[in-house]
């Protein structure tokens, strides 16, 4: 479980305001790449929802959506993202670094220091640690897991609903929604094997999410 070692560790070297940063929609093969940068207020969190924060993998959608809502009330948050003109054009590895600048860009103010998930750290206007595993072993960043899972996974059902079934060939993408989020660096490594004049769209977008929750 997450608990405030890394925090306290920064506190030791005199940083005060501490933010987590994680992101969201890395491995799916259609929209953008969110980020969440979150500034814990350690006396308003309280100690059953310290004890409630984990990885957002771990946790279920309705519990991931409660949780946000309770964070909202003992955190400063900051979202940034990067699109999927984006990921095609710098690559999904810089595209999500881009998102986590943009995440600590929106908060109200700059933090110390930044704790991030993974092992690559976007360039920042504060010292940031990398902590590899970081949404299960930092509550910042498990926190950072929560709204950032919770705020992409509202936007996807949303273009969902709007033609989640929409099957539409790249060449009149614009016209769907849907297809006008897909990646074509995804669209590319899929084409079908017995055709290369026309990608092999997976059938619905409930099967590009499917892979969100296995990275």
């Amino acid at each position: 479980m997450p608990d405030f070692s890394f925090e306290d560790a920064a506190l030791g070297e005199g940083y005060v305001r501490i933010a987590g940063i994680d992101e969201a929609g890395r491995g799916p093969w259609a929209g953008p790449v969110i980020a969440a940068a979150v500034v814990l207020d350690r006396v308003r969190l309280g100690p059953e929802l310290r004890e409630s924060l984990d990885d957002s993998k771990k946790l279920s959608p309705a519990r991931r959506g409660e949780l946000l809502g309770r964070l909202r009330t003992c955190a400063q948050i900051g979202i940034g993202r990067a699109e999927v003109e984006e990921i095609d054009r710098l690559n999904i590895l810089r595209a999500t670094l881009l998102a986590m600048r943009r995440a600590l860009d929106a908060l109200a103010g700059p933090p110390d220091v930044a704790l991030i998930d993974g092992n690559r750290a976007p360039e920042l206007p504060c010292p940031a640690r990398c902590v590899v595993g970081g949404d299960g072993r930092s509550l910042s960043i498990a926190a950072a897991s929560i709204v950032a899972k919770v705020t992409r996974d509202a936007e996807m059902a949303a273009l969902a609903g709007n033609g989640m079934r929409a099957t539409a060939p790249p060449s009149i993408a614009p016209r769907f929604s849907v297809w006008a989020q897909v990646r074509r660096t995804a669209v590319r490594f899929v084409r079908s094997p017995r055709s290369s004049a026309h990608p092999r769209a997976p059938p619905n977008l409930e099967c590009w999410e499917s892979r969100a929750d296995e990275i």
